[in-house]
């Protein structure tokens, strides 16, 4: 045009390139190049985690399959079990504690001069104990001023006799167990000419208190010969076998030995 300048070809450049960017419109659409660029990753790597510094990292860089993730799932179900168990024992110690805490506050609170406790008296031995009673005794047999005591042991004596009597009187009336044995003697004739009947007759008049003749019987020895066997009742205390055969074998044109066949408690 007349009258107008040429432009210069520095500003023409400018311009020509303002015009061909205005055309373009791929940076209208960048934000589908990231997702079709973050899906292939994706596709590739698997799922990104974003971390908390604002990075992303892939499951493969983390490195976690799905049995290590139940595997740590259990592990920390494990660990609150054994905290709450934790938790429980030491409730209990403190409880402990704290019981133990009252009763030091009560014993310290107690007066010192108070009534001494079994730990305080454990130290005393045996000796200083006879020496106490000892000093005791000392003391009660002078009585300067006079007392009851000969009054008081007069009644201990007096009643201790009646209860003596007493258990005396109930034991006289209490039947006393005797003690009994059987006994079967063999007494032997010398010959078969023996009268057997005056025998047992002599046998029969040994008599002592305690002794009880019983039933009796001739039992064949041999040759014509037979011996009395005579059973008989004793107490122990009154008449034994050395006394029977002591008193029977004084019968000597009859009576030539006497045996203890049985013996037997009764």
């Amino acid at each position: 045009m007349p009258g107008l300048a040429a432009p210069a070809p520095r500003q023409q450049a400018n311009t020509m390139s303002a015009e061909h960017l205005a055309e373009e419109n791929i940076w209208f659409d960048k934000y589908r190049y990231d997702d079709a660029e973050r899906r292939y990753y994706e596709q590739m790597n698997g799922p990104v985690s974003s971390t908390p510094a604002g990075r992303t990292q892939t499951a493969q860089s983390v490195g976690c399959t799905a049995g290590e993730q139940s595997e740590l799932v259990s592990r920390i179900n494990s660990l609150e079990l054994e905290n709450r168990s934790l938790y429980s024992v030491v409730e209990d110690l403190r409880l402990a504690i704290s019981k133990l805490e009252t009763r030091v506050s009560q014993l310290e609170k107690s007066p010192a001069g108070g009534r001494p406790t079994l730990a305080a008296a454990a130290p005393c031995t045996k000796v200083e104990v006879k020496k106490e009673e000892v000093e005791d005794d000392d003391d009660d047999d002078i009585d300067l001023f006079g007392s009851d005591d000969e009054e008081e042991d007069a009644d201990a004596a007096r009643i201790r006799e009646e209860r003596l009597q007493q258990y005396a009187a109930k034991k006289a009336k209490k039947p006393v167990l005797i003690a009994k044995s059987s006994i079967l003697l063999d007494v032997k004739p010398w010959d078969d000419e023996t009268d057997m009947v005056k025998m047992e007759e002599c046998v029969r008049s040994v008599q002592a208190e305690g002794l009880l003749w019983g039933s009796s019987k001739l039992v064949p020895v041999g040759y014509g010969i037979k011996k009395l066997q005579i059973q008989c009742v004793v107490e122990d205390d009154k008449v034994g076998t050395d006394m029977l055969e002591e008193e029977i074998t004084k019968f000597e044109d009859l009576v030539q030995s006497v045996d203890v066949a049985a013996f037997n408690k009764i």
